[in-house]
This record gives C-alpha cells, sequence and structure tokens, in this order.
C-alpha cells in the first residue's frame, strides 16, 4: 500500500473516530435509554483507534538494525 493511500485512509478514518466520539458524548450527555448501542459505538471507536496506530506505523520506515 502506498503512503499516499495510508494517509487518505488515515484520515478517513479520523475523521470516523471524531464523529463518534461526539456522537458518543451527545447520547451520554442527553442520557440516552439504549446503552447497548452506546456500547457498539464504543466498541467502533476502539477499533478505529486500533486501526489508526496499525496504520500510522505503517508510515514509519523500517530501519536495519
Amino acid at each position: 500500500m502506498e503512503q499516499a493511500e495510508i494517509k487518505r485512509w488515515i484520515e478517513s478514518l479520523d475523521l470516523e473516530h471524531r464523529d463518534l466520539d461526539e456522537v458518543i458524548a451527545h447520547l451520554v450527555d442527553t442520557g440516552h435509554h439504549d446503552s447497548m448501542r452506546i456500547q457498539r459505538l464504543k466498541k467502533r471507536k476502539l477499533k478505529l483507534k486500533d486501526m489508526l496506530i496499525k496504520l500510522h506505523s505503517e508510515l514509519i520506515p523500517d530501519l536495519d538494525a
């Protein structure tokens, strides 16, 4: 995968991560009654964070020791 493609993917995932953060905060602040929905959103957010970490690590060049 090319670095430009990885960077575009990171931007897309980062935007989704921020959007989920806002949705979760809104649901919690308004006392939303569907805790399962909130848990699913939080789980998705964690998966996105893991994917972002992995993609960021792919941008780091391999160094020969």
